[in-house]
């Protein structure tokens, strides 16, 4: 039997942008309302959960690999204390500016590694994003794409889909 996931984007999704273009620092690192109850819904629910994540201003000097695999490890940390485990953070950390690259968003390439490599069902599975290229991926994977609105948390949608109102592809 093939597995299920849950994608979730991660600025803007998992941690508040609070009007920032780039979250790179910790300090500046603040999870959405509610985020930790509503990963272990879908965690006891039986989803795989995987972060995706495009963080071009690494490709732009903004910040470093290791900033952004600092912020990584603290969400996994701060994740332990709900009892969940996210299974993968794929992370894109190329940009169009500095030259072209196949697993940017809305490209598929970090979601179809994941179907792969968990063998996860993609008609069972859902991306959560907040942004059109999200959604894009989502499609170009066969996954069903949820847009979430910015900052705002997404429990509800979580509720949604662990109580299966929420229908996949």
């Amino acid at each position: 039997m093939k597995n299920k996931a849950v994608f979730l984007d991660r600025d803007g999704v998992i941690n508040a942008n609070n009007g920032l273009y780039y979250v790179h620092r910790p300090s500046d690192f603040i999870l959405t309302p509610r985020l930790g109850e509503a990963l272990q819904l879908l965690h006891q629910s039986g989803f795989l959960l995987i972060v995706v994540t495009n963080q071009g201003g690494a490709a732009k000097g903004e910040y470093s690999i290791a900033d952004v695999e600092t912020l990584h490890h603290r969400l996994l940390s701060q994740m332990r204390t709900y009892g969940v485990s996210i299974a993968e953070m794929y992370c894109c950390p190329h940009h169009e500016r500095t030259g072209k690259c196949l697993c940017r968003k809305p490209l598929p390439l970090m979601v179809q590694k994941a179907l792969a490599r968990f063998d996860i069902d993609p008609e069972q599975s859902f991306f959560v994003g907040d942004s059109p290229r999200d959604i894009q991926a989502a499609a170009r994977a066969g996954v069903c794409g949820i847009l979430a609105e910015t900052d705002r948390g997404i429990f509800d949608i979580a509720a949604g889909i662990a109580q299966g109102r929420v229908k996949g592809s």
